[in-house]
């Protein structure tokens, strides 16, 4: 059955055969020996060429293993070589140029936030929400917004960049619904919504943001269906492509994992309570996409940054509400001239907004025992999450198999838990 899953996705299996490649470079630096995946695929097409009775140039059904082979060792080798091209340093003159380029404008985009009636501290707070600019961010705010479970708004991640897209769609909604305005409306929502992630500085959860929506939207002008698993690992195959450090990017790893644990287990949980009502439904789905996404990203934060936020669900709710009305509106505040009729509601809005927002924060971090904290290892973290998708895994398969191994994995915690508990100095 998982074979027949990943054989819906064609993106899922050269996914991984690129991660593979990258972690084979980055362990046993292999950039030489791989060009032996090139020569020896070659040297066998050319035997399976030359052997009698053997149409190779007719790519027949029997000979699909051959080309499976040559395909897999071809990309294993452009893995390792891209890693190892980038290890070197060779690929960071594009990036920092396009780095470079978006600090300089988000220093002059900011400077309307000045024309606000706000502190130091939440025009900062402002900044970073909208335009992803955290030079001015004291420590002790972003702690704040951590403890209570909120530090991914202050990252441009795939919530600003999906609340970005989809007040663009709002905007160009009053176009006429024939080809050509469609065909409009997906080109100008493409090039604006680049546009922010570009200013943004490029953040590996903006970009993976912007790139799913991109395959998203360009299903939805052909008129395809689109699924959400390959759309994700199109996504990082693409990024992974372009700059396969990526997989050892916090951001990276965080925003994959949230994505993909919303993928999964945001509609189960929903069906856990079926709720009719429109107004209610519309906060329980946030919270069981809280919920999901928390669940995916518990292990890494552990391992990462060692605390786990007891508050998260009390305040995810409120502030991404406010966040996907403060978002464009921040934006709006910023590319409108100064002194046009409705400024004034405007800035008012927007004062409002980040006011309460950042009362919020600060109220809920100053609650006793607001964060739980430990720190797990790096093996721990790889057997947590390989429990957990072998309990999912049962779950959907219900193969006796896959819950023994789950409970071994636990078994492995437990043993590692002691050891360091008990044995080490």
């Amino acid at each position: 059955m998982i074979i027949k899953e990943i054989q819906k996705r064609p993106f899922v299996r050269p996914l991984f055969i690129w991660i593979t490649g990258i972690l084979l470079q980055s362990i046993f630096n292999c950039s030489i020996i791989s060009f032996l995946l090139i020569v020896i695929p070659t040297v066998f097409i050319a035997f399976a060429w030359l052997a009698p009775g053997i149409d190779v140039a007719g790519c027949n059904y029997e000979l699909r293993w051959i080309w499976g082979v040559v395909f897999l060792s071809l990309l294993l080798s452009f893995s390792i070589q891209r890693t190892a091209y980038w290890q070197g340093g060779r690929g960071e003159s594009g990036t920092s140029f396009l780095m470079e380029f978006a600090g300089g404008k988000q220093e002059y985009l900011l400077k309307p936030f000045d024309r606000l009636n706000l502190s130091k501290e939440e025009k900062s707070v402002l900044a970073t929400i909208t335009l992803g600019y955290r030079k001015d961010m004291s420590r002790d705010v972003r702690k704040r917004f951590s403890l209570t479970g909120v530090a991914h708004l202050l990252a441009v991640s795939g919530f600003h960049v999906a609340v970005v897209c989809g007040f663009l769609s709002l905007l160009f909604s009053f176009l006429p619904k024939s080809p050509f305005y469609r065909w409009l409306k997906y080109l100008l929502t493409l090039c604006l919504l680049w546009c922010f992630v570009v200013i943004t500085g490029l953040a590996p959860s903006a970009v993976r943001a912007g790139l799913m929506l991109t395959l998203y939207l360009t299903g939805r002008v052909l008129r395809r269906t689109t699924d959400g698993y390959n759309t994700l690992a199109a996504a990082a195959f693409c990024m992974l492509a372009f700059n396969p450090l990526y997989l050892f990017d916090v951001g990276f790893q965080l925003s994959y994992l949230a994505v993909l644990s919303i993928l999964f287990l945001q509609p189960r949980l929903q069906d856990l309570i079926m709720v009719r009502n429109p107004i209610v439904a519309i906060p329980w789905g946030w919270i069981t996409v809280t919920l999901a996404a928390q669940a995916g990203t518990t292990l890494l934060c552990l391992y990462y940054f060692g605390q786990f936020s007891l508050v998260f669900l009390c305040t995810n709710l409120p502030l991404t509400f406010l966040a996907t009305f403060l978002i464009p509106a921040g934006l709006i505040w910023i590319l409108l001239p100064a002194g046009i009729p409705g400024c004034g509601l405007l800035q008012l809005f927007v004062e409002k907004m980040t006011h309460t927002l950042f009362w919020i924060v600060d109220s809920f971090s100053r609650v006793t025992q607001v964060a739980f904290y430990t720190r797990i290892g790096l093996l721990v973290t790889v057997l947590g999450y390989g429990s957990i998708l072998c309990f999912l895994l049962y779950l959907k398969t219900r193969r006796p198999g896959m819950l023994l191994a789950g409970l071994l994995l636990l078994l492995f915690i437990f043993f590692d838990l002691l050891i360091e508990r008990f044995f080490t100095v």
